[in-house]
């Protein structure tokens, strides 16, 4: 199978620059890190792609078996890295990529070097002892919400996630996102990424890895950023002066100082 044209493979930059990996969240596709891509190109190899049952990948590659876990995202990044033979990669992923990331790490080491975690959570669903921002039944809700009528809960979740109600083309841009994805294949994405726990693979990172945190986050409240960057031995934590998900839309200048700040570092 050809995994450039499965999950619509790009690239740009520095071709003998340090590979940095862009990786979507739920609902997204590789244009949402557009405003991230040309603080990086200059020194970096960049690569996009886009996730099967994403943006323009090849549909007729999605099966329900193998993406109703993350270990099938995390296998779509490996082979993107296995294709385009990378090796010590810097992966960004934002959302549910950050742990897309965190096990694609463990499942190819010589592949990923180092992990940038953009609004990450291990878990969704609060339990004892930890926040995750939702209760169970808000998540069976939100997918059977979801599962009813997915236009619908695209137009009134997509605000809810951005924030920035003062720019309300943000929340729209995600809304179209959404409603681009074909309902079928994000339902099952939705209910992979909403019911995930992650928390115990936390533990096994071993590679340099940047947390970034929003100071308002809807989906992904501080005390998970607080978690994650506990959880992940020898992380660094950094909380954007930003509000909503999607600090590589609403607040992109800060975003990619945070992440070449890392980038400059791993050198």
């Amino acid at each position: 199978m050809d995994i450039r044209r499965r999950n619509n493979i790009t690239e740009t930059g520095n071709p003998q620059g340090r590979p940095v990996v862009l990786a979507h969240g739920f609902g997204c596709d590789q244009n949402m890190w557009r405003l991230t891509v040309p603080a990086l190109a200059e020194d970096h190899r960049v690569v996009l792609f886009d996730y099967v049952g994403s943006g323009r990948s090849d549909l007729s590659a999605f099966t329900e078996d193998r993406y109703s876990s993350l270990h099938g995202y995390a296998q779509d990044v490996v082979d993107v890295c296995e294709a385009l033979d990378l090796r010590d990669a810097v992966f960004v992923g934002h959302s549910v990529s950050a742990m897309t990331g965190v096990l694609a790490a463990d499942l190819a080491p010589e592949r990923i070097g180092a992990l940038v975690m953009v609004a990450p959570s291990p878990r969704y669903i609060d339990d004892e002892g930890y926040r995750g921002g939702f209760s169970a039944e808000d998540i069976d809700e939100l997918l059977e919400s979801l599962e009813a009528n997915y236009l619908g809960w695209s137009a009134a979740m997509a605000p809810v996630i951005m924030g920035n109600a003062e720019r309300p083309e943000l929340g729209e841009e995600l809304k179209n996102s959404f409603c681009a994805t074909d309902p079928d294949m994000a339902r099952v994405f939705a209910r992979t990424t909403f019911l995930s726990d992650c928390r115990q693979d936390l533990k096994s990172v071993r590679v340099p890895t940047l947390v970034l945190e929003c100071s308002q986050d809807a989906i992904a409240p501080r005390e998970v950023g607080a978690f994650v960057h506990q959880a992940v031995p020898g992380s660094v934590l950094v909380t954007l002066d930003a509000t909503g998900h999607c600090p590589h839309l609403s607040a992109p200048e800060a975003t990619n100082a945070a992440i070449t700040a890392f980038l400059a570092g791993l050198r």
